[in-house]
């Protein structure tokens, strides 16, 4: 049973930096996409970043580029997304995913099959 698990949320001041972590159980992840979504308040979940471990290829959502960074240590089954300049929009709770096979890799919540239970990142003004 693949578990995805979550870390490194908390609270920071506007421009400061958070690392969450994704630590992936259960499988092996070679063939997998890794990526993270956030949901704030009575918005839907969206797509903030995401990797093909095979190749390595990243993608990030538009709100984020050139501030987060998504990364990857398959040795150790874990997901990396370093924050910088973080803003107060960019308050939600992360979500890890992680999906096989996919010959493009999705940008939508559905395209995912595993989900961690999230962590909660606030930025304040």
């Amino acid at each position: 049973q693949v578990q995805l698990v979550e870390s490194g949320g908390g609270l920071v001041q506007t421009g400061g930096s958070l690392r969450l972590s994704c630590a992936a159980s259960g499988r092996t992840f070679s063939s997998y996409v890794m990526a993270w979504f956030r949901q704030a308040p009575g918005k839907e979940r969206e797509f903030v970043a995401a990797i093909r471990w095979i190749g390595g290829n990243t993608y990030y959502g538009d709100s984020v580029k050139g501030r987060f960074t998504i990364s990857g240590d398959i040795a150790k089954n874990t997901v990396y997304l370093q924050m910088n300049s973080l803003k107060p929009e960019d308050t939600a709770v992360y979500y890890c995913a992680a999906s096989a096979g996919m010959v493009r890799v999705g940008l939508t919540s559905r395209a995912y099959n595993y989900w961690g239970q999230g962590t909660q990142v606030t930025v304040s003004s």
